[in-house]
């Protein structure tokens, strides 16, 4: 018996995308240490992914390239009886019901009940006799099934990265008949090709499907990790998510662990004294993600090696700042900084001078960076001049929060600590009025400047990602002292893996 070509029938892999895991990699006697990116997905959230196995199935059937069959068997009195299955294609697939289970510290349990399929294609088959009668003749045929399928899927690694095995696979035939021609009740030859073509059928069936799946699974990994690393980079900055540590695999939640170091041309990113602890999550979300502050740290210590921490405020925006409100304070300060010259004739840049700290706290994000102002004017017809340069230290409070598709920060509290003060209005430094105005201009309208640009900008960052294709549902941002917790709820985007299949399938 010979048959050729690939089906692509994978299926079951989607739920691969449920964790980055790993069962063969050597890791330290210490694994947590190095973790700075956890991923806790629980049941709630291996159920919805189930869903979309029907979709799954479906796509895979549809673009599957199944293999031709042939085969032959030698019958008293009759000679030799040969056959061959061609041009297969599914006609017609539905599935009664798919379950998922967890297998604490094993695999991912799947079990798709009674998927009901029909094959159509052609049959072509010979008959040589004793007495040297040949007969041969190709018909239409159509091949109905009622198939259960199992699979465990074992998760381990390959590199410091995830490999899904989903050899350990099962099929178990309810019904497996072929009508020749339409013909339901076939004549005694018909009938003996059928015999012998369902025997056969069922060891194909059973080899290439559980080799697809396998297959499919491999490839799901990959898909899912270059998702994760796209997500985690964003031109010469980087994350590594490597794993950490072995996964866990629990009746309840899956959880992988990552190094999440920060690559960065030159960049020495080294990690070892995390504070993860799985006593840390919970299993009352979908979805969880863990990051050490560490992380935010080498993030901000990146932007600032590629000089991303930089502003320029010009025409209205400019005013908007200096011109918070209608005092007469207000008034002569503006006037001796600009000296006239108008908002649209004036730059002012801002920029951080190191690399800025950040802390954790249950409060909120704590931010403490050495930032540096320059305003310069360009009168008509003279050279542009520097009418203002300051260093200050500032340390501002920071809460955020994921709402409608679109990231939200919000400024608690601030304090400001001036280094250096150059002002061509104040020469000698003993005036207070523009100090103290530049002080209050900083606080009140300066630094909310500063985060209403940073939020549209990580937010489109973030969308250019795929993030907005997902229906978050009620997200809470969670600071803690020397971490944060991302939790929520979510629906799956069903035509981002479909639209996968159909390129790979």
């Amino acid at each position: 018996m010979l048959w050729a070509g690939r089906m692509r029938l994978g299926t079951f892999g989607i739920l691969l995308m449920l964790v980055h895991a790993s069962a063969a990699c050597e890791f330290g006697p210490l694994p947590y240490s190095v973790t700075g990116i956890v991923c806790r997905m629980t049941k709630p959230a291996a159920l919805l992914l189930n869903q979309e196995t029907a979709q799954v199935i479906q796509a895979a059937f549809r673009n599957a390239k199944f293999p031709n069959i042939t085969g032959e068997r030698s019958m008293r009195l009759l000679g030799k009886v040969a056959y061959g299955l061609s041009n297969i294609q599914v006609n017609d697939l539905s599935i009664e019901k798919s379950e998922v289970e967890l297998k604490e510290n094993d695999a991912i349990h799947i079990a798709i009940k009674n998927v009901t399929a029909f094959f159509k294609g052609t049959l072509t088959y010979g008959y040589a006799g004793a007495w040297f009668l040949q007969l041969f003749h190709s018909v239409d045929f159509e091949i109905e099934s009622s198939i259960d399928l199992q699979i465990n899927i074992k998760l381990t690694c390959q590199k410091d990265q995830v490999a899904a095995d989903a050899s350990d696979c099962y099929l178990t035939f309810h019904k497996l008949a072929l009508h020749l021609q339409g013909d339901k009740e076939p004549g005694w030859l018909k009938q003996l090709f059928t015999d012998f073509i369902s025997f056969t059928l069922k060891l194909v069936l059973k080899s290439e499907v559980c080799n697809e799946i396998n297959f499919l699974a491999q490839v799901l990994a990959n898909f899912v990790l270059d998702l994760a690393a796209n997500f985690v980079q964003d031109k010469d900055i980087s994350v590594d998510i490597s794993l950490a540590s072995v996964p866990l695999i629990k009746a309840n939640y899956l959880e992988s662990h990552h190094k999440g170091l920060v690559l960065y041309k030159n960049y020495s990113d080294v990690f070892s004294d995390s504070v993860f602890s799985p006593s840390l999550l919970t299993e009352s979300r979908m979805l969880y993600f863990w990051l050490s502050e560490h992380i935010l740290n080498s993030l901000a210590s990146a932007a600032f090696l590629d000089k991303r921490l930089a502003l320029t405020i010009r025409g209205e925006k400019l005013q908007a700042l200096f011109e918070m409100e209608d005092t007469e304070a207000q008034r002569k300060a503006v006037q001796m900084i600009f000296q006239g010259t108008s908002y649209n004739d004036s730059l002012a840049k801002v920029w951080s001078l190191a690399h800025p700290q950040i802390s954790l706290q249950p409060e909120g994000t704590v931010v403490k960076s050495l930032v540096a102002v320059e305003v310069s004017i360009f009168p008509a017809g003279e050279e542009p001049l520097m009418v203002l340069y300051m260093e200050k230290e500032i340390t501002v409070t920071i809460q955020a929060a994921y709402a409608e598709k679109k990231l939200i920060l919000h400024a608690l509290d601030s304090r400001i600590e001036f280094k250096v003060f150059k002002c061509t209005a104040d020469p000698s430094g003993n005036d207070p009025s523009i100090r103290n105005f530049l002080q209050t201009m900083i606080s009140v309208v300066g630094i909310p400047e500063v985060i209403s640009r940073i939020e549209p900008a990580l937010t489109s960052l973030m969308n250019s990602k795929g993030l907005h294709l997902f229906e978050i549902r009620n997200p809470e941002i969670i600071t803690r002292k020397g971490y944060i917790i991302v939790q929520l709820d979510f629906s799956f985007p069903k035509h981002l893996l479909l639209d996968f299949l159909e390129k790979r399938l």
